[in-house]
């Protein structure tokens, strides 16, 4: 299911297509998007966990959600999953991103991904409010690569570590690609484009390991 941005509007639209959504309980939500977007984002292969009242076919459900999603948004799969299995969002160990970063040259961008890729140690510092934590961003770096450039901008790729004491963000890996040990480029970098291509869940085949 792609991009569930307004997932408090969830519950209201799936009961409106027929489907006995669950109530509040058991600390479980009824409508719980596995992560959220970061800001600007769009998504490709969104994973949302939907809690029923009562056990339907697949197909089914398949086809009272189909009838209800919005413009912009398609039913990508849907699986009948164990209800004492993990919930969706304790099960993300890590995110796919594609992003078009406009500003310097091609050769300027491989040359900084290919140090932050050789980097033991990447020390970085987030603040938000009045609070500045520090944390190394390396170990959340699962892969980074230049896929191509045109003449709007360069694409890059990015698997980011997704764990409960520390999730890998897009924006802090653009930010290190501009500054040491990174080589300095002769420009700022912008974001034009932000779209997360998938969630890897615990489960998938290529998950890294859970550390």
């Amino acid at each position: 299911m792609a991009d569930p941005t307004a997932a408090r509007s969830w519950p209201a639209l799936l009961s409106s297509a027929g489907l006995p959504v669950a109530g509040e309980g058991a600390g479980r939500g009824r409508v719980v998007p596995a992560a959220p977007l970061p800001i600007g984002a769009g998504g490709e292969r969104e994973v949302i966990d939907l809690y029923l009242a009562e056990r339907l076919p697949v197909r089914a459900v398949r086809a009272a959600v189909a009838a209800i999603l919005p413009p912009g948004l398609s039913l990508v799969g849907l699986h009948d999953v164990w209800v004492g299995a993990p919930s969706a969002p304790a099960a993300v160990v890590a995110a796919d991103y594609r992003l078009r970063l406009a500003g310097p040259p091609r050769r300027a961008i491989e040359g900084s991904v290919l140090a932050l890729l050789g980097a033991a140690a990447l020390p970085r510092e987030r603040r938000r409010e009045k609070k500045t934590t520090a944390y190394d961003l390396r170990p959340l770096i699962l892969g980074l690569e230049v896929r191509g450039s045109d003449g709007i901008g360069v694409t890059v790729a990015m698997r980011l570590r997704h764990a409960p004491e520390a999730v890998g963000r897009p924006e802090d890996v653009v930010a290190a690609l501009g500054e040491p040990p990174a080589p300095a480029l002769p420009g700022p970098l912008t974001i034009v484009s932000l779209v997360r291509e998938r969630l890897v869940m615990v489960d998938d085949p290529d998950a890294p390991p859970v550390r």
